[in-house]
């Protein structure tokens, strides 16, 4: 089989203005860890998908669709994200990201990044402050209630592992809300401050060049009485 040379696309291709391109674009999920090893360390990188995206333009993907490449303690895959600017260093730095987006517009392939803005992981910064001073600027990032009796009609989602909702934080000496594992604080949505750093992070990827987001477990961003969200 043989691979013929790419044909490169100024990358003012892949940002030509079709808010619907993503209805017909060929997508191809790069799982970043396991795709390919750039430099021999047994873990796929931001670099080994740069060096394979010839291959991927001769499959005749239009674009690219990276899981979680964050900072995480990696309890849940990355989905677990302890901050939303920076990547997870094995997998590379910010300008072998950008490095990997430009060339990904030269080949007219687009690139699309998961979002996780329903929750963070317990190692964030801002829930670490949230639990040690409950009256300073990330006090209310997340829901915090003195008992677990709100939302008892929010399915657990993973009743295997959790037992409620609600976990009781032994630091602040409250209950916080996570609709996934209880290493994930839900964030408060309520709270403007977070709509606002969320926004950030967004333009912050944005800035680097991306085509769009997946916007993972929306559904659970706010938390109603009588609801399953």
């Amino acid at each position: 089989m043989t691979v013929e040379e790419p044909v490169l696309i100024p990358s003012s291709t892949a940002g030509q203005r079709d808010p619907k391109w993503f209805k017909r674009a060929v997508f191809y999920e790069v799982l970043v860890r396991s795709f390919y090893d750039s430099n021999g360390d047994g873990i796929g990188d931001l670099k080994g998908i740069t060096a394979k995206l010839d291959y991927l333009q001769w499959l005749g993907v239009d674009a690219l669709w990276l899981p979680p490449f964050f900072k995480s303690p990696l309890r849940d895959g990355g989905y677990d994200v302890a901050n939303y600017i920076a990547a997870l260093p094995e997998f590379g730095d910010l300008a072998d990201f950008v490095e990997f987006v430009d060339a990904a517009h030269q080949r007219g392939m687009r690139v699309i990044i998961d979002f996780v803005m329903n929750h963070t992981s317990d190692q964030h910064e801002w829930f670490q402050q949230s639990r040690s001073d409950p009256d300073g600027p990330y006090g209310d990032y997340y829901v915090w209630a003195d008992d677990d009796k709100q939302y008892q009609d929010a399915r657990i989602i993973f009743v295997d592992t959790e037992a409620s909702n609600w976990t009781f934080d032994p630091v602040r000496k409250q209950y916080f809300w996570h609709r996934f594992f209880s290493h994930q604080p839900d964030l408060n949505y309520e709270n403007p401050a977070v709509q606002e750093e969320i926004l950030a992070a967004l333009r912050f990827w944005l800035d680097l060049g991306i085509d769009g987001f997946r916007l993972d477990a929306v559904p659970y961003l706010y938390a109603e009485e009588g609801t399953n969200c």
